[in-house]
């Protein structure tokens, strides 16, 4: 394939396409549905004899809108096994798509899931495209990343009447509909319930609860009960960290994974026990170091706590 083929004017290009198609979505209505999926159980899948580590492409976007190659190229050496794409993809032209696909291929790298807004996961043109983009990249999983326009109970239970639906209708895809959690979704709405509570037992057994433990951490919120009261809906993570404190301190998500509050060994033995974990992915929104220094300094932790596990 041509080097120029993924050239940093192209990849811009579509990056702005991807925005401005995200940026024209809005809320579609659904009707309300009961939580007749609460009770609903999933033994945990049978754990693989070594969990895929990846990264969310978002912790080195500037080197990425730079130079997708590179970058690629960059985390593969690095030793990541993975990637997740985030918004700007959905901009992609299919021939790109493919062409993507192909550098990944060559690289040893595979692509399970992707970022997405709303658009992605509603009936319409969007969607269709997302279907397409992740079959082509071989992604399983179409994960919701940017929060709704949602503030009530109510409007929470429509929400997640759309991601069932959504998960109903990528079945006949091989696809798997998700949502990431953000610090938002762990508030309390009118009568108590957390939302993630609500979204949680208002989608079916295999729609995918992906964790963000970073945002858990800094609502205060036990991310090891999580994982163990939602068995086998768990397939992937984000392994971001978070430190009590500022920004301009190097607190807060500027700590490096593993150097914040996260109790990363039960966080693992419950993932791989009961969550189901499928893969996991490094995240990190900004740190003291370069993009790709901190990319290489978290997975350099990572092993060393796999190894002393």
């Amino acid at each position: 394939m041509r080097e120029e083929a993924l050239s940093r004017r192209r990849f811009l290009a579509v990056s702005g396409a991807g925005a401005a198609v995200l940026a024209s979505g809005e809320l579609l209505g659904g009707a309300l549905v009961s939580p007749a999926y609460a009770s609903e159980i999933v033994p945990p899948l049978p754990a693989p004899a070594k969990i895929p580590i990846g990264i969310e492409l978002y912790a080195v976007r500037g080197e990425l809108a730079k130079n997708l190659p590179d970058t690629l190229r960059a985390v593969s050496q690095m030793g990541y096994e993975v990637v997740e794409f985030y918004a700007p993809y959905l901009g992609w032209t299919f021939p790109y798509a493919k062409e993507v696909r192909s550098r990944l291929d060559d690289l040893g790298l595979r692509c399970y899931s992707t970022h997405n807004s709303f658009p992605a996961l509603t009936p319409g043109d969007t969607m269709t495209k997302a279907i397409e983009l992740n079959q082509i990249l071989g992604a399983r999983h179409i994960i919701l990343a940017s929060p709704p326009n949602a503030t009530s109970l109510e409007d929470w239970m429509r929400v997640s009447g759309q991601l069932a639906n959504a998960s109903e209708a990528f079945k006949s895809h091989g696809l798997l509909a998700g949502f990431h959690n953000h610090r938002i979704e762990w508030n309390q709405l009118d009568g108590g319930k957390r939302v993630m509570d609500v979204l949680a037992a208002n989608t079916p057994p295999e729609f995918v609860l992906q964790f963000d433990v970073g945002t858990c951490l800094e609502a205060g919120v036990d991310p090891v009960a999580w994982i163990n009261t939602h068995p086998g809906r768990i397939r992937s993570l984000h392994l971001k960290d978070w430190a009590p404190g500022a920004d301009a301190d190097q607190k807060g998500f500027r700590v490096l994974f593993g150097e914040g509050v996260g109790p990363w060994k039960e966080i693992f033995a419950a993932a791989e026990a009961v969550g189901g974990v499928e893969f996991y992915l490094m995240e990190q929104e900004g740190s003291r170091y370069s993009e790709l220094e901190t990319a290489q300094r978290c997975l350099d932790t990572f092993r060393t706590m796999r190894k002393a596990a």
